[in-house]
């Protein structure tokens, strides 16, 4: 079993993918497109990688504000995810992703990557950050539970 990650932006969307073990989630690829409403390609193209890796969830990043409130990104994110759900029959977990941006740029930063290509793998990464925080609530669900 395999869970897909996904930083949903207005014109990208990061996806991540967990190892089939679910200990550690790796940045994939950043699906672009030209207009934000214009999801069937990039729908098309995630639903192509749940079925090349046999992911069984999906983890989607949700956007609130710092204070905990939801936007009008949250509403979209949420739209997208049902969207989702719908054509591909698995389950979507919202994940909050706040900040996961800021530390996947950090990260790139630190590694001496320059601004310019950063802006080229920040969303892939971001997804792997979510993904990551979901993999880590799920072992410590199991290990809390005594298994």
């Amino acid at each position: 079993m395999r869970i897909i990650g996904l930083d949903f932006g207005s014109k990208t969307v990061g996806v991540a993918m967990s190892d089939e073990l679910l200990l550690t989630a790796q940045s994939l690829e950043i699906v672009r497109r030209k207009d934000e409403n214009k999801l069937r390609q990039t729908c098309a193209r995630i639903e192509e990688l749940i079925t090349e890796y046999g992911a069984s969830r999906i983890v989607l990043g949700l956007p609130k504000h710092m204070n905990n409130t939801e936007g009008e990104r949250v509403e979209k994110t949420r739209a997208f995810g049902e969207m989702l759900s719908r054509r591909t029959g698995l389950e979507v977990v919202y994940w909050d992703e706040r900040l996961t941006t800021v530390a996947a740029d950090r990260t790139m930063m630190e590694a001496g990557i320059r601004r310019e290509k950063r802006k080229e793998y920040v969303d892939s990464i971001a997804a792997s950050y979510i993904l990551q925080g979901y993999l880590d609530y799920l072992r410590n669900q199991s290990d809390d539970l005594g298994e």
